[in-house]
Parts: structure tokens; sequence; C-alpha cells
């Protein structure tokens, strides 16, 4: 782990910089939102175009790299990461913030598919896992510093955009200044959508699923917070409480996987996730109650990310495995631009309630789906299983393509002793 760290840390110190102005902007929107007057209906648009340009950028900036090469992608891309951060304040209409999310999102994409062709390209077999787990730790610290970020400006004001696009200009410097000498880059064809579901229902369901849960809680959390008159330092405290939960659980959810039946992990992690999530329905929660309900919310839903794509490893024949990657991240990306639409529509039918509830119904859809699916074949054994690799729900493909090879290189090690 020290290695890996002696040897990227300026690519992982870029990259949870770059989180934190991510961070910043999915939170500060829906607080300036509503200070704007913008409705529930047009913030639930504007929060899901960033995931519908980050799934365009999903597809489309692997074939820019190969006309331009990784240096000129990765530096216009975060040039224009950091103008739409400050061009937000500056043209306060939720029409152009869609527009602007769109290509923030776009960008976004691009930038981590980057990024991890440099991470994967320095680490050796033995040390991607540990790559991948650190890459992982510094996208969710980023996430949780940015939320610490929001209590040092008015967001009425043009402090809180600008800051981010300054530090997200910073974390270009070293990453550019040191990175190692690009890598050829070729992802694999993706596999056939009909394919990867034959070969894992429950894998594509609960990524499709899981698309909904994250891009509802990355995106509409403080729009939920805004409407019901949530304090900035205590909408902050919330959203930092469901990636602290995703961070803390997420090597316990995966030593636990690695050891049991993978579907009984998601059915009874699906079901931790709804009978929390129901909670702030039911009942008019305290403070301290809504951390306790966010850090379950997160520590559930973040794990579920890898334990999903662990599990649909194990079904992967090891030609398939490469290909499969694309295919999840797409699936998981159409989930996501729905998320925050539909959340938006019952929170207008219902009131604010209609956050958790959403959230609430898709974990017990993907537990109700678990369970059926426990019925209909045989689970692998645990010696026939690839090893858990954590992963953040923000990870782009290459990283998620990496994770599936190193589960594949640990399966087959195992194999041989």
């Amino acid at each position: 782990m020290l290695t890996v760290l002696r040897n990227s840390w300026p690519l992982l110190i870029g990259m949870m910089l770059l989180m934190i102005g991510n961070g910043v902007q999915g939170t500060l929107l829906g607080i300036r939102g509503a200070i704007e007057g913008f409705s529930t209906t047009q913030m639930s648009f504007v929060m899901s175009a960033y995931f519908l340009g980050f799934l365009f950028g999903s597809r489309m900036t692997p074939d820019m790299i190969r006309r331009v090469g990784h240096v000129r992608v990765f530096a216009a891309l975060g040039s224009m990461i950091s103008a739409v951060l400050v061009a937000y304040a500056a043209a306060p209409d939720w029409i152009a913030w869609s527009l602007m999310r769109v290509l923030i999102g776009f960008s976004f994409s691009g930038v981590y598919i980057t990024a991890e062709s440099w991470l994967n390209n320095a680490s050796t077999n033995e040390t991607r896992g540990q790559a991948l787990s650190l890459y992982m730790i510094m996208q969710m610290l980023g996430i949780i510093s940015a939320q610490a970020l929001l209590n040092m400006g008015d967001p009425s004001g043009y402090f809180l955009f600008v800051v981010p696009s300054i530090l997200v200009s910073i974390a270009f410097t070293p990453i550019l200044l040191t990175a190692s000498p690009a890598p050829a880059f070729e992802l694999t064809k993706p596999l056939n959508f009909v394919r990867l579901f034959e070969i894992s229902p429950l894998g594509c369901v609960g990524i499709f699923l899981l698309g909904g849960i994250f891009s509802a809680q990355f995106g509409m959390a403080s729009v939920w917070g805004a409407t019901v008159g949530l304090s900035v330092r205590d909408l902050s405290i919330f959203i930092a409480s469901i990636y602290t939960g995703g961070l803390v659980l997420q090597y316990p959810i995966g030593w636990l996987s690695d050891r049991m039946d993978r579907r009984t992990l998601v059915l009874a992690l699906a079901v931790v996730g709804a009978m929390s999530t129901i909670i702030p329905v039911l009942v008019e929660p305290s403070f301290l109650l809504l951390v306790v309900v966010g850090a379950l919310m997160g520590g559930v839903s973040n794990p579920l990310y890898s334990l999903l794509v662990a599990y649909t490893n194990d079904f992967l024949s090891s030609e398939d495995m490469a290909a499969a990657s694309a295919g999840l991240i797409f699936i998981n990306g159409v989930g996501a631009i729905g998320g925050p639409i539909l959340t938006g529509w019952i929170m207008a039918q219902i009131g604010p309630s209609g956050f958790f509830l959403f959230i609430c119904v898709l974990f017990g859809m993907m537990a109700g789906y678990a369970a059926w699916r426990m019925t209909r074949r045989r689970a692998p054994t645990t010696d026939q299983t690839g090893a858990y690799t954590a992963l953040a729900p923000t990870a782009g493909v290459v990283a998620l393509e990496a994770a599936i090879e190193a589960q594949q290189q640990d399966q087959q090690s195992e194999s041989g002793n």
C-alpha cells in the first residue's frame, strides 16, 4: 500500500481535489437552487443532467483519447470543469444549469477514465487491487471534505463557486507534471447486454437499481435538505454522513462477501437500506437520527456497487470479464439518469419525504429480486469466487475493468495454489 502511495500520490491527491470540486457543486446547487426559487421538478432535471453527461462521457472519451492523446483530453476536460464551476453563479437559470451539468458530467467522466488509465498503467498485478482501493478512498475523502468547505462561505454569493474551481485547476498541476508516459489506450468492446443479463440477472438488475439510488443520493440530497429547511451546516453533515458510512463499511462488507453467498449479502444489505430509509417517511426524525439514516443509507449503497460487480464477475468467463465492465457502467448510468427525475416527481407529489421513499422502494425492489434469484440457481462456492475489490460508484470504466481483471487474477492465483 505504501509503495502504491509513494508512486501514485500526485495522481491520488489530484483526484481528491477534483472530488472536492465535484462534491461541492453537487450539494451547493441544491442549496442555491432553493435560494433562486427553482422548483423541485426543475432541480431534478438539473441533477439528472450530470448523469446524462457522465454516460455520454463514458462512451465518447475513449475515442477522444485515441485521436488526440491522454494529456490533451485531460487538460481540455479539466479546463471545462473549472469554467463550469464558475459559470453556475454567473447564469442562475435552471435550463442553463442543466446544460452545464451535462458538460461537467461529461468532463468528469472523461477525467476519471484518463486518470484511471495512468493509475492502472502504473500498477502491477500485485498492486492493482491496492491502487484501486486507495483511489476509492481518495474519491470518498474528497466528497466528504467538500461538505466541510460549504460552511466557509455564503451559498448565495460567488465564493463557494470560485474556490472549487481553483481547487480543480490546482488538481491538474501535479498530475500533468508527474504523470508517467501515457499508456496505450484500448477499452474492450462492451459485452452484448442480452448476454450480460443471461450471465448475471441479479448483477444487471442490481446495478440498474443502484444507479437510481446513488444518483438520488448524490443529486437530490441537497435539494431535499433545502426543501425541509436544513441549515448549510446540518445539510453538509448529513451528506458527509452518507459518504462516511460508505467509506467505513466498504471493507467489513468486502470481508463478508468473500466468505458467504453474495446474494444473501445483497439481500441483507438491501433490507437494511430499505428499513433505514423508511424511518424518515414514517416519523419526524431528529437530526441525530437523520445522520444515522444517512450513514446507513450510504454504508449500504456504496459497498453494494463493489459487491454486485464482484458477484457478476463470479459468472463471467475469462474472455468476457473485461468486456462486461463497459456494459455494467452503461446499465448503471441509465438507472442514474432516471433517479433524480423520479425522486423530484415523487417529492412534488407527496412532499420532501419522497426523497427517502424513492430510495426505500428501490432498495426493496433489489431485496425482492435478490430473494427470487436465490431460488433460481445455486450459488458458487467461496473457493470459486473472485475477491471483492472496493470501488466507489463514481469510478469510471477503466477502474471497473481493472477491478474485474484484479478479481480474475486473484481467482486464478487461488486456483493455482
